[in-house]
């Protein structure tokens, strides 16, 4: 499934770092950024958090909710946002369906080899559920800003 902007937002049920299960509903009223990104404490991954979390007051203040998403476990999410001091919550999509809702996870090259993975991508969700922007393969330098910049623009 390829989503398209206007689309509605595939719905998710997730355990998260705080022990507690997240649903997209929880957020009726508030634009939603939701980002995707492969492993828990690795540098890309670590940089795009520590990006989203020196924003993230800014994106409160926009009427935005930042969520991240991997298919780590709940425990290396807690360990994660721990250690880097995240001030938003992560998902735990371990079964993979939310990647495969949102159509991230595809398969992968890297040094010659073909894997399946989780693409870096960014979903951003509007107060009604819709999608309002869309960022596949995303690097990591500036993406937090880009995004902030599109969420107060709707």
């Amino acid at each position: 499934m390829t989503l398209k902007i206007g689309d509605k937002a595939p719905a998710f049920n997730l355990p998260c770092d705080n022990n507690k299960k997240i649903k997209l509903s929880d957020f009726k009223g508030k634009k939603v950024v939701l980002y995707f990104y492969p492993k828990d404490s690795t540098p890309g991954c670590t940089q795009e958090g520590l990006d989203f979390k020196e924003l993230n007051a800014k994106f409160k203040r926009a009427g935005g909710v930042v969520l991240g998403a991997s298919k780590d476990s709940v425990e290396r999410h807690k360990n994660f946002k721990a250690k880097q001091g995240f001030n938003f919550n992560l998902l735990s999509d371990e079964d993979g369906k939310l990647c495969n809702d949102y159509g991230v996870w595809i398969k992968k090259k890297n040094y010659g080899r073909e894997y399946m993975g989780i693409e870096r991508a960014t979903f951003l969700i509007d107060e009604k559920g819709k999608i309002a922007n869309i960022w596949h393969a995303v690097k990591v330098k500036g993406h937090a800003e880009e995004v902030l910049t599109a969420l107060k623009e709707i």
